[in-house]
């Protein structure tokens, strides 16, 4: 099958830096592809040269076979697009934002109507839809700009930072909104901060660090091959020193979280026996006890730091 989006040697540069080093990746159709990195690790540059918005220096990027320099309209007719700094048209009213949209895209006015009722109903903003979008919150703006991408019916969504500053319902909708357009075929690709958001939501994720990937695989199999990272989460009913558990065996990292303290181990069974016999030595009540896979942020660190000693 075709991938949805194919990625060749691509490279930007700005004067002395690189900004995009000769990367290569695909995203399959029908897939929710995480787009991972620090800042100025270059996803948005990425994000830019595969949606037509900057030209790449070398390499090749193509949506759905569609080459983005040399058939740039008939790309970015199949895609829609929420950049991180978007903005609606405030001196619009969020029904005329949408009407705008569905013109410039050539939806006859019954079609783009009626998906303008549904998606303002579905992000809870029909009651508003009369109102000038400058009046609306963060959230509120949010949501009407990922019913204008919606609009289109995309066949690819690129989001960058779609949840950013939102608060926990509205950034939950947004999420829950996201899978059902996967659900019924749409290619999702997320540039997100948001460690847990990705985990929930993508397939696959790429991790990017100084213009160069570290990393691509499903967010379970980065976990899994990150040897080091499992852990034990243990706390006592008196305070015990962290510095005095990291002399355990096989304990190769202690880090205090909150009132428990998680010991990083390849061994956890052997930590676990080692933590019952140093509770029983002090007299102290273990109060809970846990084995811990990595974290996707633990996964995200260790890979970043690995690729900066390369």
């Amino acid at each position: 099958m075709e991938p949805a989006i194919e990625v060749k040697d691509l490279t930007k540069n700005y004067g002395e830096i690189t900004a995009v080093n000769h990367i290569n990746f695909e995203v399959r159709k029908g897939e929710i592809f995480g787009f991972l990195g620090p800042n100025a690790a270059g996803k948005t540059t990425t994000i830019r040269i595969l949606t037509g918005v900057i030209k790449p220096d070398g390499g090749t990027a193509t949506i759905t076979g569609y080459n983005i320099l040399e058939q740039a309209l008939k790309a970015k007719q199949i895609m829609s697009v929420v950049p991180e700094m978007a903005n609606a048209y405030i001196d619009l009213t969020a029904w005329q934002n949408l009407m705008l949209i569905g013109e410039l895209y050539g939806i006859p006015k019954k079609k783009r109507q009626e998906r303008a009722e549904g998606l303002l109903k579905e992000f809870g903003l029909y009651e508003r839809k009369n109102q000038l979008a400058r009046g609306f919150s963060k959230g509120m703006k949010q949501k009407l700009i990922l019913c204008m991408a919606l609009l289109t019916e995309p066949q690819v969504l690129f989001l960058d930072e779609p949840t950013s500053g939102l608060d926990v319902e509205s950034a939950r909708l947004i999420r829950d909104t996201i899978r059902q357009y996967n659900r019924d075929g749409t290619t999702v690709f997320l540039s997100t901060h948001n460690m847990e958001e990705a985990n929930q939501l993508c397939d696959r994720i790429a991790i990017i660090n100084h213009g160069k990937i570290a990393a691509i695989d499903s967010p379970e199999n980065l976990r899994m091959k990150s040897s080091g990272l499992k852990s034990v989460e243990v706390s006592f009913n008196k305070p015990v020193s962290a510095n005095e558990l990291s002399k355990i065996p096989n304990v190769m990292q202690v880090k205090k979280i909150g009132d428990k303290i998680r010991l990083y181990t390849d061994e956890p069974h052997s930590v676990m026996n080692s933590l019952i016999d140093y509770a029983r030595s002090k007299g102290l009540t273990i109060i809970t006890f846990n084995t811990l896979a990595p974290t996707l942020e633990d996964v995200f660190i260790k890979l970043i730091k690995e690729h900066e000693e390369d």
